[in-house]
C-alpha cells in the first residue's frame, strides 16, 4: 500500500501531498491509469485509459498482430507522450476541471493512480511511450445487454434503451451536445452480435491465457448488465478452478430475480477476492424515474441479501450525480449508512461520480437557484452526518468536492452548449422520456417542475434518418477538431503520424 494512503491523522491532505510529490514531480499531467488501466468495451471494440474519456476504436490489424492492442493502441500511447512531456491531453478534463478548481483540489488523476506503486509509475514515466504495458487494473463490457434504460444512459449502453429507440425512434427536437445520444439504436456498439464471433472478445480470452491473468491486479465487469453475459459465468469458472490473488469485480444493477441472486451468492464463494459493484444515487420514486426499470425496493432487498449471504472482499455503491438525483441523495446517503451499520463496518463504500455526458443531465446544468437549492441541502445534511461512524476519508471527500463542484464549475465539459440551449433540452427530453416511459417529471419538488413550465419548448426539423451513434466520431462535425485529430493520428483511425512532436495545446 502506497505510505501516502495508508494511514495519517487527515487522508485528504495525504492525497494532496501524494499528488504534489509523487505524480507531479513526474509531470503536472502525468497520470497512471494511462499505463496500467483500461476500460474497454470488447461488444464495440472501443476502449479508454478509465471511464472518463470518450472511447475510441480499437484497430482490427492491431489485435490480429497483438492482442494486447485491446490497451494498447496507438491513441493511447499517444496520450502517454503528452502526459510524459507534462501536456494536458483534452479528453482528460475531467480531471483538469476539478484541479483547477484550487489547488489543494484532489482529482481522479490522484484515486487513478495511487493504487499503484510508486516504481511502477516511475517505471512508466520513463518508458518508451510506444512500449507494450502489462494491465494492472482492467474494466471490460462484454455486450451492452441490459435490462434497465436509465435517463442518462444510451443504445449504445442496453439492449432496453434500444428497444426504446426502435419502437418509437429518435427523440426529437433536442440540438445540445447530447442530444445525438438519443437518436440512434446503438447498433454501432453491437456489430457481432448473439451468433458471430466478436474477434475482441477472442482478443481478451487470448490475452487471458498470454499472460494477462497473471499481470492483473483487478478485473472488473460491467455492461450492460454482466449477469446477463455468458462470458461473466465463464469468469466464475476460471476463479473456481484456478485459485487466484486476483480481485474480481463485476458491475450488477441487482434488478435480478431470486435464481441469478442465488446463482451470484454461490459462485462468490469460489473467488477468493470478489467485489461487487452496484449503482444508486436517488429513493423510491425518483430513483425508479431516473434508472427505468430500477425496483428500489428490490434493489435494497438484494443488496441486503448478498451482505449477509455473500463472500466477499468489497461492496462498492456508485452513485452517478446527474441533475436529478440531488432531490433526494441525502436519502439515500441515509440508506448506504444503513447498510454499512449492517455489517458494523467502512462497507459498503460509496464513490461519487459527476455526469458529463449528456450535459443537460448534469446537475451543473440546472439553474442557479435550484443549484443553491440543492448544494444548501446536501451541506446541511453533511454537516450533521460527518461525525457518523463508518466513514471512509475519501467519501467525505467525494461530498466535499461535490458541494464545491456545483458552486465553482460552471459547465461539465470544455465544449458543452449554452445554458438556454441545455435547459430546452432537459424539458424536450423528460417530456418524450415520460411519454414513452409512463413517467412523470412530478415525482420532483415543484421547484423544479414549476422552472420546467417556464421554458419554451423546441421544435426542429425532424429527425427520419437514424444517425448512427458511433461516439468515436465525435469530431466528424468539426471541422477544426476533425483536423487536428487528422494530424495527429489519435482518433477514429490512430497511427504513428507526428508521434514525434508534441501533440499541441488545445487550449489555444
Amino acid at each position: 500500500m502506497n505510505i501516502y494512503w495508508s494511514g495519517g491523522m487527515n487522508k485528504e491532505y495525504d492525497l494532496i501531498k501524494y499528488r504534489k510529490d509523487i505524480l507531479d514531480t513526474k509531470s503536472k499531467s502525468f497520470c497512471g491509469a494511462k499505463w496500467y488501466n483500461a476500460t474497454t468495451w470488447l461488444g464495440s471494440g472501443t476502449t479508454a485509459s478509465c471511464h472518463h474519456p470518450p472511447a475510441h476504436k480499437i484497430p482490427l490489424h492491431e489485435i490480429s498482430a497483438d492482442p494486447s492492442a485491446i490497451h494498447n493502441t496507438q491513441h493511447k500511447k499517444a496520450m502517454r507522450k503528452m502526459m510524459q512531456r507534462g501536456e494536458r491531453p483534452r479528453e482528460c478534463e475531467y480531471c483538469w476541471k476539478v484541479e483547477d478548481m484550487k489547488d489543494e483540489a484532489v482529482s481522479d488523476r490522484v484515486f487513478k493512480s495511487i493504487i499503484y506503486t510508486n516504481e511502477d509509475l516511475k517505471k512508466a514515466h520513463e518508458a518508451d511511450f510506444n512500449d507494450n504495458t502489462l494491465l494492472k487494473t482492467f474494466e471490460i463490457a462484454f455486450d451492452r445487454t441490459c435490462n434497465l434504460a436509465c435517463s442518462y444512459c444510451n443504445s449504445s449502453f442496453s439492449t432496453t434503451w434500444a428497444k426504446d429507440i426502435k419502437k418509437s425512434g429518435p427523440y426529437q427536437n433536442m440540438v445540445s451536445d447530447g442530444a445525438a445520444a438519443f437518436q440512434h439504436d446503438g447498433s454501432w456498439a453491437d456489430p457481432y452480435g448473439k451468433k458471430e464471433e466478436n474477434p475482441y472478445v477472442t482478443a481478451f480470452w487470448d490475452w487471458w491465457e498470454d499472460g494477462l491473468a497473471k499481470s492483473l491486479e483487478e478485473l472488473r465487469v460491467t455492461g450492460g448488465e454482466p449477469l446477463m453475459s455468458d462470458q461473466v459465468w465463464k469468469l466464475f469458472d476460471w476463479f473456481e478452478q484456478n485459485p487466484s490473488d486476483m480481485r474480481f469485480a463485476v458491475n450488477s444493477n441487482l434488478i435480478a430475480k431470486k435464481s441469478i441472486v442465488d446463482r451470484l451468492i454461490e459462485k462468490s464463494k469460489g473467488v477468493k477476492k470478489f467485489h461487487l459493484y452496484t449503482s444508486c444515487e436517488a429513493t423510491g420514486k425518483q430513483a425508479e424515474y431516473i434508472r427505468d426499470g430500477l425496483d428500489y425496493e428490490l434493489w435494497t432487498n438484494n443488496i441486503t441479501r448478498f451482505i449477509k449471504e455473500g463472500n466477499y472482499e468489497g461492496i462498492n455503491i456508485m452513485m452517478t450525480i446527474n441533475s436529478l438525483c440531488l432531490f433526494s441523495i441525502t436519502d439515500f446517503l441515509d440508506d448506504v449508512f444503513k447498510l454499512k451499520e449492517l455489517t458494523k463496518s467502512k462497507t459498503p463504500v460509496f464513490s461519487v461520480n459527476l455526469l458529463r455526458f449528456p450535459s443537460f443531465q448534469s446537475p451543473l446544468a440546472l439553474p442557479d437557484h435550484i443549484k443553491d437549492y440543492l448544494r444548501e441541502k446536501l451541506s446541511s445534511w453533511y454537516e450533521d452526518a460527518k461525525d457518523r461512524p463508518y466513514w471512509h476519508d475519501f467519501e467525505k471527500a467525494s461530498i466535499e468536492r461535490l458541494i464545491d463542484y456545483l458552486v465553482i464549475v460552471d459547465a461539465p465539459h470544455r465544449r458543452t452548449s449554452d445554458k438556454m440551449t441545455l435547459w430546452r433540452d432537459f424539458k424536450t427530453f423528460y417530456n418524450q422520456y415520460d411519454e414513452r416511459r409512463d413517467k412523470s417529471l412530478s415525482v420532483f419538488p415543484e421547484i423544479l417542475t414549476d422552472w420546467v413550465d417556464t421554458l419554451p419548448d423546441t421544435e426542429t426539423k425532424p429527425i427520419t434518418v437514424m444517425p448512427s451513434g458511433d461516439s468515436t466520431e465525435q469530431y466528424a462535425d468539426d471541422p477544426d477538431l476533425k483536423k487536428i485529430a487528422e494530424e495527429e493520428g489519435w482518433v477514429l483511425k490512430p497511427d504513428n503520424k507526428n508521434i514525434d512532436e508534441a501533440l499541441g495545446d488545445y487550449d489555444k
